[in-house]
């Protein structure tokens, strides 16, 4: 197995080497993409979760709630200064929302199908409603606004600031594509493609298929953590918006718009989705969520395995018979 799963790595080197080069000059002659460009790789990191779960079979509609718990971990702790520093604050927002994975996927993890996807849907739906009634502690949907951490201790200027979270959020977002390909090409990663395609063959084979999903679960909610923790600390405000239901849509429309063939899927698709709603919005401000309805209609309809799907047909054509 460790052949072709080498092999499968050197394959996808070069589209993430374009797609880094491509982000990296956008950044640095459009300056203002920069934010925009971070969003899109903090989003990247959540639907590559989102990944996990749809190689089992099982979509996710709740998953803005560890987007929004990481974010809100990181308001309340950027609050005193000596744990203002993304390099503490990134791994606190991982494991609070993996801890957090862990109850809750022992629950969901017994169920398949659209009761996993209401399920997770229904928890995080019972938190968004907490994080608005605590009006005391959450500032309700005013939300908490996020001082400006340090990295690595020591304070930046704005622009240097922008220039390093983009730099970390990035870094994660390959980083973290990397490690799930590696665990996608894992024992524990082709069981999951057991759970879609035949469960019971898994537990005469000896494997919890409860145990397998539940693993891919807290990896997911902690892929969701990363990503909500770039969120806060790029747009220093955090709202409880960020765990509504729409959020969660959000992540499954850009896993679609990526496609689920390849980890380098949701970085595709997070980056178009950002740049379709930003210029869609800019050109029809009324109407950019049709714009966004259609692109998504247009994947479905003529690419449904999604931009990675393209490419792999242009690279076929390419390659010649």
């Amino acid at each position: 197995m460790t052949r072709p799963a080498s092999i499968a790595s050197t394959r996808l080197l070069p589209p993430a080497i374009v797609l880094v080069g491509v982000l990296v000059v956008a950044a640095v002659f459009l300056p203002w993409l920069k934010f925009v460009l971070t969003i899109a790789m903090a989003k990247a990191l959540a639907v590559l979760g989102i990944l996990l779960l749809l190689r089992a079979g099982q979509v996710s509609f709740g998953h803005a709630l560890y987007i929004v718990l990481s974010a809100y971990t990181v308001a309340f702790a950027a609050q005193n200064r000596f744990l203002a520093d993304i390099l503490l604050l990134l791994p606190m927002g991982i494991l609070m929302s993996a801890a957090l994975g862990l109850l809750v996927g022992l629950f969901v993890a017994r169920y398949r199908d659209i009761f996993f996807g209401m399920l997770n849907l229904a928890f995080s739906m019972v938190f968004y409603s907490l994080l608005e009634k605590v009006y005391s502690i959450t500032h309700g949907t005013d939300g908490i606004r996020v001082a400006q951490p340090s990295i690595a201790g020591i304070v930046l200027d704005r622009v240097a600031y922008e220039w390093a979270v983009f730099a970390i959020a990035l870094a994660l977002a390959c980083a973290a594509a990397f490690l799930c390909h590696r665990y996608l090409m894992s024992p524990a990663g082709q069981a999951l493609a057991g759970i879609k395609t035949r469960e019971t063959r898994l537990e005469f084979a000896g494997l919890s298929a409860k145990r397998v999903l539940l693993l891919a679960y807290v990896l997911s909610a902690a892929l969701a953590g990363a990503g909500g923790t770039i969120i806060a600390c790029a747009t220093r405000h955090v709202t409880p918006l960020l765990g509504y239901w729409t959020a969660s849509g959000e992540l499954v429309f850009i896993a679609i718009l990526g496609g689920i063939g390849s980890v380098l899927g949701p970085l595709f698709g997070a980056v178009a989705f950002e740049l379709v709603r930003v210029y869609a919005a800019a050109a029809f401000a009324n109407t950019w969520q049709m714009i966004l309805g259609a692109v998504l209609l247009g994947i479905i309809l003529f690419a449904a395995r999604g931009l990675w799907g393209i490419y792999e047909d242009l690279s076929a054509r390419r390659a010649g018979p």
